[in-house]
């Protein structure tokens, strides 16, 4: 991916010719973020969009399986707590939470402490789903990286962190 360099005030001078050139050092170079997010967005939207393909294979929605992530890794979280986790309203969210506890993936439980509310805990079978969903998506993603020559893996494996920070 090419970075598009942006020169500093007085980097720039004016040829004989008239034609203008610019003067970069090495260690002034600046990385123009809107150039950047112009072409990493696509990537993303790409490889995401694969990732989602490998999910669907398994007959669940890539939606799906981040409530089922959300659950695993907060048991006992309410459909209303579940919900504005998504940002999305509790009565949109109960179709996809009926679907998934029709479909074995994950129960409503009672809370012991209070039967008036109503927490969400994973099954056995959407432990197990959420397994293969990930193992399949990391299949993927390593048959490709696979393809790859040791520098640009390296160069993808220094990206991992800075990528993170964007989250």
């Amino acid at each position: 991916m090419p970075i598009t360099l942006i020169p500093r005030p007085g980097d720039v001078q004016r040829r004989s010719s008239g034609k203008l050139v610019t003067r970069l050092m090495v260690n002034e170079v600046i990385a123009d973020p809107l150039i950047v997010a112009n072409e990493l967005r696509p990537v993303l939207l790409r490889l995401s969009r694969e990732l989602r393909k490998e999910t669907e294979q398994l007959g669940i929605t890539s939606r799906q399986v981040t409530l089922l992530w959300l659950i695993r890794h907060n048991p006992g979280l309410s459909l209303r707590e579940l919900a504005a986790e998504e940002r999305i309203s509790a009565p949109a969210l109960s179709g996809y939470v009926d679907r998934l506890e029709k479909a074995g993936l994950l129960e409503r439980v009672r809370d012991e402490g209070d039967r008036r509310r109503v927490g969400l805990a994973l099954t056995s079978e959407g432990e197990r789903l959420l397994k293969r969903v990930r193992a399949r998506r990391t299949t993927w993603l390593a048959e490709r990286l696979r393809g790859l020559d040791d520098e640009v893996l390296e160069a993808l494996e220094r990206a991992i962190e800075p990528l993170g920070k964007l989250l």
